[in-house]
C-alpha cells in the first residue's frame, strides 16, 4: 500500500482489514497480480490529472494493483453468476486493491472465470496489455489482411497487439530495441530492431502505427503510413496532442490520429477469456516476485527493460 504519490519506494507491505463483500460483490483470493505500466503512472501521479481524479495532496486509494487472478472467497447473497471456490481473474483499474491478499469486485464489472486449461498466473498477466491492443485494433478499424506497424512490441501491450493482431490475420511488423526472436515467436511477420521513436524508413506504408510505448508521435511516423493510414498511441504525447489530434480525424483528410479510450467491462473479459480458451492469446511474462518484494517488481518495469509482464505470486496456491 501507499499513503503518498512518489517513487517505488513509497510502496510498503502492512496488513489491512480483509474487506467484506457486498450483496452483489465477491470476495476474491488473490493469487496473482501484476505490476504494469498503470500501476506506476497512478503510483507516481502521472499525469498531474490523475492527482485530481484520484486524491489531491494524497492518494484517496491506498491499494493499487489493476489486474488479478484468483478464487472466489465468499459471495453476496445477490451474486448469481459465481460461487465460492470458482477460479476467475479481472481487471479493476478505478477501484484498484489487487496488490492484496484478498480484493472484492461487483459480479457484473470486470470480472469472468479462467477458463479450465489456464493457470491463474496466466490468466492475472492477461488483461492490461490485451484490452489496450483490443482497443487499439478497435478504433483503427483494423482488418484482416491490412499491414500494421507495431511500435514497442515487447512491453505488455506490444507483444499482446502482436499476438493478437496475428492471430486476427493481419499482417504485422513489429519493432523492438532488443528481443527480436521472442517479438518473432509471437507470430510477428517482420520484426525490425529499433526504439520506437526511431524506426528507419525501407519504403513500407502501414494502413496503422499502433505505438505502445508512447514513445513517438504522429509527425514522427506520418512518412510511414498509408494515404489513409491512422497513428494510434498508448500515451497522450507532448502537450496532449493525440486527443487534439484525434478530436480532429473526422474532418482530416488522408493520414490520422485517433486515441483508444480502452474499455474494462464484463464483455471485454469475457472476451480475452475466450482468447485465452482457443488458445488465441497468451500474456508473455517476463519475470515473478513475491509480494514482499513488490518494490523492486516497481523498480524493475520502470527500468524499461521488461518483456511483457510482471506478476506478482501472491500466493503459491493455484486453488
Amino acid at each position: 500500500m501507499r499513503s503518498r504519490y512518489g517513487p517505488p519506494d513509497v510502496v510498503r507491505i502492512e496488513e489491512v482489514p480483509t474487506p467484506e463483500p457486498g450483496p452483489g460483490e465477491l470476495l476474491v483470493r488473490v493469487h496473482a497480480t501484476t505490476v504494469n505500466r498503470t500501476d506506476c503512472a497512478y503510483r507516481g501521479g502521472t499525469p498531474a490529472v490523475t492527482r485530481l481524479l484520484f486524491g489531491w495532496p494524497h492518494p484517496r486509494v491506498q491499494v493499487l494493483g489493476t489486474e488479478f487472478a484468483g478464487t472466489v472467497e465468499r459471495a453476496g447473497n445477490e451474486v448469481t453468476a459465481f460461487s465460492a471456490g470458482d477460479r476467475v481473474f479481472g481487471y479493476v483499474e478505478g477501484s484498484f486493491g489487487a496488490h492484496a491478499e484478498f480484493l472484492t469486485v461487483p459480479q457484473h464489472g470486470s470480472v469472468a472465470h479462467v477458463p479450465d486449461d489456464v493457470d491463474l498466473t496466466t490468466a492475472a498477466a492477461a488483461t492490461e496489455g490485451a484490452h489496450y491492443a483490443l482497443a487499439f485494433a478497435r478504433v483503427a478499424r483494423i482488418r484482416a489482411g491490412q499491414d500494421v506497424l507495431v511500435l514497442g512490441a515487447t512491453g505488455g501491450i506490444g507483444s499482446a497487439a502482436v499476438r493478437l493482431l496475428t492471430a486476427g490475420g493481419v499482417r504485422v511488423t513489429a519493432v523492438a530495441r532488443e528481443h527480436a526472436d521472442v517479438v518473432a515467436g509471437l507470430g510477428a511477420d517482420r520484426v525490425i530492431t529499433a526504439p520506437a521513436e526511431g524506426v528507419p524508413d525501407d519504403g513500407q506504408r502501414y494502413d496503422a502505427v499502433l505505438d505502445a510505448v508512447g514513445r513517438s508521435t504522429f509527425g514522427r511516423v506520418r512518412r510511414l503510413l498509408a494515404p489513409s493510414g491512422v497513428y494510434v498511441s498508448s500515451e497522450l504525447g507532448p502537450g496532449a496532442q493525440n486527443i487534439g489530434l484525434a478530436a480532429l480525424w473526422p474532418v482530416m483528410r488522408g493520414r490520422h490520429v485517433r486515441f483508444p479510450f480502452p474499455l474494462h467491462d464484463q464483455a471485454m473479459i469475457r472476451r480475452i477469456a475466450g482468447l485465452l480458451a482457443d488458445g488465441r492469446f497468451r500474456p508473455v511474462i517476463d519475470r515473478r516476485y513475491s509480494l514482499d518484494r513488490i518494490i523492486e517488481a516497481y523498480e524493475y518495469v520502470e527500468s524499461g527493460r521488461k518483456l511483457g509482464n510482471v506478476v506478482i505470486q501472491v500466493t503459491d496456491d493455484e486453488g
